[in-house]
């Protein structure tokens, strides 16, 4: 199952002594993507894992100029909003696969779609208001071009091959601190209707509606 497969990897990781972990044992990542079949990485989420889709939105939330991407492979920024690499780009590079893509990177070859894609977008939060504020893609707007994504990989590979990936493939999600940064404590919306304990209910009940919805594209 695409999630079991996913916690393992996560908690196999964490369970190895401490330099291990700080250095991200590649060999142990290989063998349980391995042991579990899997066959590209899907991204959802905010600044943590966009690896660029924000550059082909119009958008300020964005992360195409220096000093971003001083230390990334041709040290020009890429629209990370992080000097270097990602978390899902160490993830892939562990596995043998070059970064993870923007799905609207217009270079994106069909070599780059069969290994998986980010529909993530800088700003992004599992509120949906939360992107509205920042005019970035909301989860459900990411959860759309995941299903074009569908599409482009069926044609590419037929329906067989396309299900088989997919339902193989690891599912990140990592979002959660633009909802409080950028809307519960600046937009007064969600103040006048939660507290902050129930906030954090409702963001709970939002990831786990999130990544159900994951389960169901797949």
């Amino acid at each position: 199952m695409l999630l079991v497969a996913f916690v393992t990897l996560l908690v196999a990781v964490a369970l190895q002594p401490l330099p291990s972990v700080l250095s991200l044992d590649v060999h142990l990542l290989r063998q349980l993507a391995a042991k579990h079949n899997v066959t590209s990485i899907l991204v959802f989420g905010d600044s943590s894992v966009d690896p660029g889709n924000n550059n082909f939105i119009k958008t300020e939330m964005k992360g195409n100029f220096p000093p971003y991407g001083e230390n990334f492979i041709n040290h020009k920024p890429t629209g990370r909003l992080c000097d270097g690499l990602l978390a899902p780009d160490y993830i892939a590079e562990a596995m043998g696969y070059p970064p993870i893509p923007a799905f609207l990177d217009p270079s994106l070859t069909q070599a780059d779609l069969t290994r998986g894609a980010s529909f993530a977008s800088a700003g992004s939060g599992y509120d949906d208001l939360t992107a509205n504020i920042s005019n970035v893609w909301s989860f459900t707007t990411q959860a759309n071009y995941f299903l074009h994504y569908k599409i482009h990989l069926t044609k590419l590979v037929g329906p067989l091959e396309s299900a088989k990936m997919i339902n193989n493939a690891i599912f990140l999600m990592s979002m959660g601190s633009n909802d409080f940064l950028q809307n519960y404590l600046v937009d007064f919306t969600r103040q006048k209707q939660f507290t902050v304990e129930q906030y954090i209910e409702f963001l709970s009940h939002r990831m786990l509606y999130d990544a159900k919805v994951c389960l169901r594209l797949h």
